[in-house]
């Protein structure tokens, strides 16, 4: 009977190096939720969300409800993983491999369906609404705004959906709406700007009038959409975006697999 028991205890132990690179990656991953959940907590705070409810209208298109979604998901991953690995606990290992199952089927899932999709102008659609809505809610919520300038002024370099007329479906840039008192009317947001080469400190209202009828030919903006930008950029980055996918898909494959190998055998 001693000698089963040792038999045993060698076929399902977790080897010292292994367990150990699980436990300290996961470890990593739980602090990077828990760091990113905190965040958009934190956001929600700011705007005061939790004692308004009434503004989860674009919940969405809300980054800091993204970042809540994202850090929990990462923080549960983290935690079942690095806690199962240390513990050699069977059940936390069996939700970790279920965890990254399901992640994993998500992710070769939205593969497969942006491939299939991609010439039919779904992902294309799908893309102008998102803009649209930070467009038409700019001034609504600031971290809708603060990713809408972010997109424009330091990944993209573009303004508006297909150019800056894109602006004319904001209340505030909207030409019209110098009617009412408007500073902003007929312009575009300082993120639409290009930076000149002797500027040190952004001007924020190198946007205005810049689409007003008789405004200088030359208007130091980008001329450029954002989703034209967006194409050309993952036209550009096409081999390191697909590389950095398949390179985590393996990650999360030979995961799963070591889990469900030490779970069952």
């Amino acid at each position: 009977m001693p000698s089963v028991r040792k038999y045993r205890r060698e076929t399902t132990e977790i080897s010292c190096c292994l367990k150990y690179l699980l436990f300290s990656s996961n470890v990593v991953v739980w602090t990077l939720g828990l760091c990113v959940l905190a965040v958009g907590i934190w956001a929600w705070n700011e705007k005061d969300m939790f004692s308004n409810l009434a503004k989860l209208t674009f919940i969405a298109l809300d980054p800091a409800f993204v970042l809540i979604c994202t850090g929990t998901i990462t923080f549960i991953i983290g935690f079942t993983g690095s806690v199962g690995a240390l513990r050699e606990n069977t059940c936390l290992l069996s939700l970790y491999a279920l965890f990254l199952s399901l992640l994993l089927t998500f992710e070769i899932s939205l593969g497969i369906l942006t491939f299939v999709l991609k010439d039919k102008g779904w992902i294309k659609d799908q893309a102008t609404e998102g803009l649209r809505a930070f467009i038409i809610h700019y001034r609504e919520d600031p971290d809708q705004q603060n990713l809408i300038d972010w997109i424009q002024e330091d990944w993209l370099q573009c303004c508006g959906i297909d150019g800056p007329k894109d602006w004319d479906s904001n209340n505030y840039f909207n030409c019209s709406s110098s009617a009412i008192g408007s500073r902003e009317a007929c312009g575009v947001p300082f993120s639409c700007c290009r930076r000149r080469p002797t500027e040190i400190i952004k001007n924020k209202q190198c946007g205005y009038d810049v689409r007003k009828e008789g405004y200088p030919v030359e208007r130091h903006i980008y001329e450029r959409g954002c989703l034209r930008a967006g194409e050309d950029w993952l036209e550009a980055h096409l081999i390191s975006v697909a590389t950095s996918c398949i390179c985590i898909l393996i990650v999360q494959v030979l995961l799963s697999v070591y889990c469900l190998i030490h779970i069952f055998i």
